[in-house]
């Protein structure tokens, strides 16, 4: 037990039940199970989008995509204009996703890399045009995904929804390629440090342009995904998962000072963030409030990291 608490990871889990827990209280223990299944669906769309972020927050201080609110909604609504509701077409939509999301990531680094942008201005700036594209290719259209894959995003196996299985599923190959491949190591040296990394052969830019690509993979599958969850691409799909994305990474235990990536992490924050939304949501809380204690944990947590360290 004292090695699973030692663990990063392990804290965001324990947050996560305790919080389960508290709700199922509040409520006489009724709708528990509604609840595990909420919790698994809503928290899948942010532990994938959560993984792409973790990803480039790894490569150190300074890294992280601000463009998946953008690039959820222009995959979802792209995808659905080329499925046009007709059957069979799911694989067309998914390979549309995966496309806009190979797009956005390389121009995105295109602007980091070549115009010597912070990631921060490059992916904020880019997210403007997505959206804008967004915008002009909707034109307040309300395409619904095909019967079957939506009959898939909203359905269950054993119980479990199949969104949270494919989230699972990419949890586990981000894993295998972070702890068993080459790439992963290379991740892993450029986040802790890009200078040494460079002068031991690590291909540092394209390790860079790897992970700022990957990232907005992800978060296009995510889009596509609650898309066809939602029944429906809107043109405001993906704001609610800028600051997730990075909350569920922080709260999950990986380092914001790079060089350290936590997988396990960020499902049991995704979790621990939506049954804290829930739980607030009972008490009859706002958005804002939601938001603003969002920020505190984030703040917390990173004073936390911060007095850990110096006391090393």
């Amino acid at each position: 037990m004292e090695k699973i608490i030692s663990r990063p990871w392990s804290w965001s889990w324990l947050a996560a039940a305790l919080t389960f827990a508290i709700t199922s209280a509040l409520t006489d223990g009724s709708g528990a199970g509604a609840l595990a299944y909420a919790a698994l669906s809503f928290g899948a769309f942010a532990a994938i989008v959560g993984l792409g972020q973790m990803i480039v927050i790894t490569l150190g201080p300074g890294n992280v995509d601000l463009s998946i609110p953008a690039v959820m909604t222009l995959s979802g609504t792209l995808a659905l204009k080329a499925m046009g509701s007709e059957p069979g077409t799911a694989m067309l939509g998914l390979g549309v996703a995966v496309l806009v999301g190979l797009g956005t990531g390389a121009a995105n680094f295109a602007l980091i890399y070549a115009l010597r942008l912070p990631p921060i201005v490059a992916t904020l700036a880019a997210s403007l045009v997505y959206q804008s594209i967004a915008i002009w290719s909707n034109r307040g259209l309300r395409i619904k995904p095909p019967a079957g894959l939506a009959d898939f995003a909203t359905g269950r196996v054993l119980g479990v929804p199949n969104v949270a299985l494919v989230g699972l599923a990419l949890a586990i190959v981000v894993w295998i390629a972070l702890e068993r491949s080459v790439w992963g190591r290379w991740l892993l040296a450029s986040g802790q440090n890009l200078r040494a990394a460079r002068l031991a052969g690590v291909p540092v830019e394209t390790v860079r342009a790897s992970a700022y690509v990957t990232v907005t993979v992800l978060a296009s599958v995510a889009g596509y995904l609650l898309a066809s969850f939602s029944g429906g691409a809107a043109l405001n799909m993906g704001q609610d998962y800028l600051l997730m994305s990075i909350a569920v990474v922080v709260i999950g235990g990986t380092s914001i000072a790079g060089g350290l990536s936590n997988v396990p992490g960020v499902w049991g924050a995704a979790l621990f963030m939506f049954l804290v939304v829930s739980m607030l949501n009972s008490y009859g809380a706002g958005a804002g409030v939601r938001m603003v204690l969002t920020g505190l944990i984030i703040i917390g947590i990173v004073i936390a990291a911060s007095t850990k360290r110096a006391r090393k």
